[in-house]
């Protein structure tokens, strides 16, 4: 009986953390002319970022909480990719066209906008620069 009510206990709390993370995840839907014929309207969260074809990526840990975009030091959010891979999304294209995608990072790009670079290096970014691509988002209102 008490092994029955610790499976059913852990269970409930798997379910409700499954839950919890993905009613977690914002939404941002493409602006940018690359962000609409690549990526579609994305679903990002500290665990990982959804496509709109479903296809994901899911992140290891976040390893900076600031990039260098522009020239100038920005908060944003800079992710290692877990296994890293370049998803086949819309229309058959790809984030970076060629190499798999190693960390992704984000910053607001002002007016209610979110960029989203992407890189393939085997050192973490520290600079917009050094992506294969950048994307953008308006954010959820």
């Amino acid at each position: 009986m008490r092994t029955t009510l610790i499976t059913v206990f852990l269970a409930a709390i798997s379910s409700a953390a499954c839950l919890s993370s993905a009613m977690a995840a914002d939404h941002y839907s493409a602006s940018s002319n690359t962000a609409m014929s690549i990526t579609g309207d994305v679903d990002i969260d500290d665990a990982g970022i959804t496509f709109e074809n479903g296809k994901e990526l899911t992140f290891s840990d976040l390893i900076a909480d600031s990039l260098v975009v522009d020239g100038k030091r920005v908060p944003g959010s800079v992710y290692r990719v877990a296994q890293p891979f370049d998803p086949e999304l819309k229309n058959g294209n790809r984030l970076c066209g060629t190499g798999k995608v190693t960390y992704l990072a984000t910053w607001s790009d002002g007016d209610g906008s979110t960029a989203i670079a992407v890189f393939t290096g085997s050192r973490p970014p520290r600079s917009d620069d050094e992506s294969c691509a950048t994307y953008s988002y308006q954010d959820q209102e």
